[in-house]
């Protein structure tokens, strides 16, 4: 039976684990996070999978270090897999697997490398998007392309409606090639890397509004850290608005409307006020002037 060790977090991380399974992987060892108890959990649990299975799960703060290594050798695995695991493993790691060490990530690589490929290809206006299966490298993300499924974005999609097309995608580009990957038939093929991107991680504080920018460029942060994620956000009067929905096109259950720096409307359809959920009424009240900070 061929044996994997499986490194893994978040919806994809469960439902690529049950595609494993259901390929009669022998999964050796499950390696996964505790769940941060400042961030907000609104995804399945591995490590809760991983046990209802009898998996041996283990969840060290540091993948890379020694006695862990140690523990993932003695797994003794044909194929290392990562799924929204959210460390690099390191070379100790990805040579141990004796026919190959494989991850999946959220976009149609080359292009968004990195992390947050869906917020950023969001925020970037992208129409499209994916998931891609490839070889791990010492670098991200550059490995031989072993599988790709793309899906579209819409105009009105938050991160987290096309995090959830992503990953059925992913689910699906990899039960598709699993077969082939175990029989040593799926293809690969190199990255063009000079045609794609790198991007860095985001933190809550990059969600603040700059409304220089165009309505266009405003509502595409709005949707790309939209909840679950922290957030667009601007400041009027020393008060904190975050901005949850809003839409191009004017509509009936708009709380208001506001300009973006090239004076086309934006209309806001979500908003909280430190935290607290503001209807039309009581933001008109509040915010005679509007929320941009030279109104």
């Amino acid at each position: 039976m061929v044996k994997a060790v499986v490194f893994a977090y978040h919806n994809i991380g469960v439902k690529a684990l049950k595609v494993l399974l259901k390929h009669d992987i022998d999964v050796t060892l499950v390696v996964t996070h505790e769940d941060n108890p400042n961030e907000r959990i609104w995804f399945d649990s591995v490590k809760a999978l991983a046990q209802k299975k009898g998996l041996k799960v283990i969840t060290p703060v540091d993948p890379n270090q020694h006695k862990i290594v140690k523990k993932i050798k003695q797994a003794k695995p044909d194929f290392i897999f990562s799924f929204y695991y959210r460390h690099m493993l390191s070379e100790d790691i990805l040579k141990l697997a004796k026919r190959g060490a494989y991850n999946l990530h959220g976009s149609l690589l080359p292009k968004y490398r990195g992390r947050v490929p869906i917020n950023w290809a969001i925020i970037h206006g992208e129409n499209e998007t994916g998931a891609t299966l490839h070889v791990m490298t010492k670098k991200p993300d550059q490995g031989d392309i072993v599988a790709q499924k793309a899906v579209p974005i819409h105009i009105d999609d938050t991160a987290k409606d096309v995090f959830d097309r992503v990953t059925e995608a992913a689910i699906k580009a990899l039960d598709d090639v699993l077969p082939k990957l175990i029989k040593g038939k799926a293809p690969h093929h190199k990255q063009k890397l000079s045609e794609g991107s790198y991007f860095s991680g985001r933190k809550a504080e990059d969600g603040q509004i700059n409304w220089a920018a165009s309505s266009l460029t405003i509502h595409n942060l709005v949707r790309a850290v939209a909840p679950p994620y922290p957030g667009a956000f601007t400041f009027v009067n020393g008060q904190k608005l975050t901005i949850l929905r809003t839409s191009l096109k004017a509509t009936s259950d708009a709380i208001a409307k506001t300009l973006g720096g090239d004076n086309t409307p934006l209309y806001i359809l979500a908003l909280e006020l430190d935290g607290q959920p503001l209807d039309g009424d009581e933001f008109k009240k509040r915010f005679p002037k509007g929320i941009r900070p030279d109104c």
